[in-house]
């Protein structure tokens, strides 16, 4: 008899995670038992790596310079986008209020600095070397929430974080030989070609940089304003991209060029329709990685979905060798490898790590910043 109640126990609880994570009304019969989780974990990769593709495509044209403009269109249809799918009453979140607003917009200010100095990595480097480097943001949180939520790291973590490091070393002494070695003065334009690539190059890790410092405070930020705010996944979202418009708008009037012969340049009337499709479409797959992170979660499990988030990796990277013709080469390959294998290490250690902590086990490094 025991186990019989059990499964109906399980269906309940799953129903009330629905309709707290997704708000979409499900029935018990859409418990994890009844649905398979080959589609959701085969939609999260498909909107990841499309999302990731989009902006690469976008910002890669040669003349482009307008990112405040990209990423204000991507959030004004992202917004319409969810607005939409709560209509259709498939989602549910909380109507605007300006006591929410007022709390949450340092977090949309962080958010659109994450997404325009990664749009601006994206612009100078490759995606695989992007994604590599993507990495370090874990080590930068890891180490923040040691800092001010009292978190710790285990041995595992720090084994998987010396790869990730490792990984990023390979990638960018890969990138830069590749480029010296395509812009070598003996078989192209002379040694100002080569300062020009590297020079290109600093330039993108310079993004970089700055996109995992500000990618850490978003992450870190915004989990302590939630805690006080009480938003959900689609408040979060919703507010997130809200609010971006209006600072993306402004600083996309007061930064960059809106003369008629710099929007033809970064529009070009022979491309100019498919490129603000691909704009439009970024933004309707930000919805969608939103909605296929949480039906990944719920079909699931958070140790799945944290495999899925490490072997996803390897595809993105992919990605770039596939459709932008990206170099590989030895040192591309390996980096790739390197940096897959420890995103398995890190899934695997935080995975040990929640079984460790909720049995009090020893064992783990304690790194937490002790309060007297």
């Amino acid at each position: 008899m025991a186990s019989s109640s059990r499964p109906s126990n399980l269906k309940e609880e799953d129903v009330a995670e629905i309709k707290k994570a997704m708000a979409t009304g499900a029935s018990a019969q859409d418990s994890p038992k009844s649905i398979s989780s080959v589609p959701p974990i085969v939609c999260y990769c498909v909107a990841s790596i499309l999302m990731t593709v989009v902006n690469k495509f976008v910002v890669s044209g040669p003349n482009f310079n307008m990112n405040f403009l990209l990423l204000g269109i991507q959030s004004s249809v992202c917004v319409a986008c969810v607005f939409a799918v709560k209509k259709l009453s498939i989602i549910s979140f909380r109507d605007f209020s300006v006591d929410d607003a007022k709390a949450w917009f340092p977090i949309s200010f962080l958010l659109v600095s994450v997404i325009y100095t990664g749009s601006k990595s994206l612009q100078y480097l490759s995606i695989p070397v992007y994604t590599i480097f993507k990495n370090l943001t874990i080590i930068l949180i890891a180490y923040g929430e040691v800092i001010w939520f009292g978190g710790r790291v285990t041995g595992l973590t720090l084994v998987s974080f010396f790869f990730m490091v490792l990984s990023s070393v390979i990638a960018a002494w890969a990138d830069i030989s590749d480029t010296l070695t395509a812009g070598d003065p003996a078989v192209s334009e002379g040694l100002s070609m080569v300062r020009n690539v590297v020079s290109s190059l600093n330039i993108g890790y310079f993004w970089m940089l700055v996109n995992c410092i500000t990618s850490a405070a978003y992450v870190l930020t915004m989990r302590k304003r939630i805690k006080s705010t009480g938003f959900s996944d689609w408040d979060s979202m919703f507010y997130n991209n809200l609010l971006s418009i209006p600072v993306l708008v402004v600083f996309s009037i007061i930064f960059e060029n809106w003369g008629t012969e710099n929007l033809t340049k970064n529009f070009p009337p022979e491309t100019r329709n498919f490129l603000l499709f691909a704009i439009a479409f970024s933004g309707a797959a930000a919805v969608g990685i939103s909605y296929t992170t949480a039906w990944c979660v719920r079909v699931t499990s958070s140790t799945t979905y944290s495999m899925v988030g490490a072997l996803n990796k390897l595809p993105v990277a992919a990605s770039g060798m596939i459709f932008f013709g990206d170099a590989v080469t030895f040192g591309s390959v390996s980096a790739i490898s390197v940096g897959f294998f420890a995103g398995l290490v890190y899934a695997f250690a935080k995975n040990n790590q929640k079984k460790a902590e909720s049995a009090n086990q020893p064992g783990i490094i304690p790194m937490t910043n002790r309060k007297t």
